[in-house]
């Protein structure tokens, strides 16, 4: 007889609430398990229970225990009201019961049978009080800071652990990390089934906050560590996974803000979604032209959120105003918004959460960072790149058109970047002085644009009191001019040209005179021609006339001849008759 297979059902989790959190544990903690939250001090396990306990409460309708060893409700209840949670609301409601346990070092000495019977009798009257589901004890280490028998201990830890899963609770338990353990004693990471290690360091005088899980009984996890932020509205976590390259992509074109810069790119500007580059010494213009492209997407009506790492807000704004440029009206209309701070203010990973934030908060279609390559003032190059990648995934992903620019230094090659992030970038432009003849001026140059036809030329970028302007480098005589000097060069082409178009034209008069004089010489013979022409038909109409009048006088002669004739011989007839 064949059994059925059973069916095993996957291990049921239970959302945190915290951000970020349910995406890395692929749902939240484990639902009627223990999870044991450890690090040193400052690395934020407190927050991060509490945290997963007021969320539970509000968001999903879980109420909660905090059982405290350290601190008691009051100041818990000061501690996180600046995070904005109103503990003592929740806790008159109802939501949350805190309990101070406070244990003396002489209560929890080896003597005799040691056990926790106690606290199971109070925490268990404090869930049923509450019909709690989500269960905290902060921190373990004070139940058993005076034993020193690991046989003791772990049948407590395992006792402990096994009576909370007999409860059903999904439960916290926080503990210090040891020397070389994960904990002080070593041994609450084996009875846990979830472990997370909260790890705060400092690396170059700059704090950083990360998060591992370590281990996760029942469902797959990710070995990395994720950055996380703690700020005025509780703990922040972003993945460190890339997003892939699965992303939607868009044929849409949006404009650059400068109408020949378009007409560069095909005549339709940047695509939609695309992540678009600005690389340049300092003051050739990256920053007038992120504010162009920011002023171009406010004008579409499209929110655009600006990180800024080296001018205040009011100073960019300021500085726009010189060339033509209003930021100061998106920002009064709610569709630009600036975020201006030092990059050493934290490390790497928090600028990351940042941006992730401030995306989603403000939610918009254009995000500017000017400029990037301040960002390895709080890390390596291969650390900024691992952020950049990570970042521009996301934005990608969201359809987030992305302009980023990137400070190069004189001297070192102009066609790449310190933090080597070109083969991210869909649309690169390169903004470079070109000194000539004692002048600097500004070049720009498009090395690449992915998915669109685009110019090749070098065009002058010019700063005016109307925005940005480009104009043909002049190249006619084998260099590049620029300045004052393609000034000089085309009023020199203009004035030969002049002179040219000054010749052709007298040669065209000449030309006009001798085809007159000529005119005029035929016409004289043609007159002359007419008048021969006229003469000799005059002498031929008199010889006509002539011939007619010899013709008519011949008649004449001829006809008196006849008559003659004709009487001459009645004369004879005559004289012969009177002869006879």
């Amino acid at each position: 007889m064949v059994k059925a297979k059973q069916k095993v059902e996957p291990i049921e989790k239970c959302p945190s609430g915290i951000m970020g959190l349910d995406e890395i544990t692929k749902g939240g903690l484990p639902k009627g398990r223990p999870t044991l939250i450890c690090g040193g001090a400052g690395s934020g396990k407190t927050l991060f229970a509490m945290e997963f306990l007021l969320r539970g409460a509000l968001e999903y309708g879980d109420p909660g225990v905090f059982m405290t060893f350290e601190e008691t409700s009051a100041d818990l209840a000061k501690n996180f009201i600046t995070l904005g949670f109103d503990l003592p609301d929740m806790i008159s409601r109802g939501l949350i019961a805190t309990d101070h346990v406070y244990i003396a070092r002489s209560e929890i000495e080896e003597t005799g049978d040691y056990d926790l019977e106690g606290l199971f009798i109070r925490l268990g009257n404090a869930i049923d009080s509450t019909g709690a589901k989500r269960v905290v004890l902060d921190t373990i280490e004070a139940l058993f800071s005076g034993l020193s028998n690991t046989g003791i201990l772990r049948a407590e830890l395992r006792r402990l652990f096994h009576w909370l899963k007999e409860r059903g609770m999904t439960a916290i338990i926080t503990g210090e990390g040891g020397d070389k353990t994960l904990t002080r004693y070593g041994l609450e990471e084996y009875v846990a089934d979830c472990v997370i290690l909260l790890d705060f360091r400092i690396e170059e005088q700059i704090a950083t906050r990360r998060l591992r899980i370590v281990k996760y009984r029942g469902s797959s996890h990710g070995p990395d560590e994720h950055p996380f932020l703690i700020d005025d509205s509780g703990i922040s976590i972003l993945p460190i996974s890339s997003l892939g390259l699965d992303y939607p992509v868009s044929n849409e074109r949006i404009s650059t803000g400068v109408p020949k810069l378009d007409a560069m790119l095909d005549g339709k500007g940047f695509y939609r979604g695309s992540t678009i580059l600005v690389s340049g010494t300092a003051g050739t213009g990256k920053t007038s032209l992120s504010a162009t492209f920011a002023d171009a997407a406010c004008r579409r009506g499209e929110r655009c959120l600006y990180f800024a790492f080296e001018e205040s807000p009011r100073q960019i704004i300021r500085n726009m105003s010189s060339i033509g440029i209003d930021l100061a009206q998106w920002v009064k209309k709610g569709l630009l918004k600036f975020h201006s701070a030092r990059p050493s203010l934290y490390g790497l990973e928090m600028h990351l959460v940042t941006f992730h934030k401030a995306i989603e908060a403000f939610n918009p279609r254009v995000f500017i960072v000017d400029p990037v390559s301040n960002l390895t003032a709080a890390g390596t190059p291969a650390a900024v790149k691992s952020i950049l990648t990570r970042l521009i995934d996301y934005l990608k992903m969201n359809a987030i058109s992305t302009f980023l620019t990137d400070l190069t230094h004189i001297g070192s090659s102009l066609e790449r970047t310190s933090e080597e992030i070109s083969s991210l970038i869909d649309t690169w432009l390169l903004l470079r002085d070109i000194e000539l003849q004692g002048e600097r001026n500004r070049g720009l140059y498009i090395l690449k644009s992915r998915g669109m036809s685009h110019s090749n030329q070098i065009q002058e970028f010019l700063l005016t009191n109307q925005g940005i302007d480009l104009v043909d480098i002049y190249t006619g005589s084998g260099e590049a001019l620029t300045g004052s000097a393609r000034a000089v060069q085309e009023a020199q082409e203009k004035a030969s040209e002049l002179a040219d178009r000054q010749e052709v034209e007298r040669m065209l008069r000449e030309q006009e005179r001798k085809r007159k004089v000529l005119e005029a010489k035929i016409a004289a013979l043609r007159a002359e021609f007419d008048a021969e022409s006229k003469e000799l038909e005059l002498m031929a109409e008199e010889e006509r006339k002539r011939q007619a009048l010899l013709a008519e006088e011949r008649l004449k002669m001829a006809q008196l001849r006849k008559g003659e004739s004709s009487a001459a011989r009645r004369s004879v007839r005559k004289k012969k008759s009177k002869g006879a």
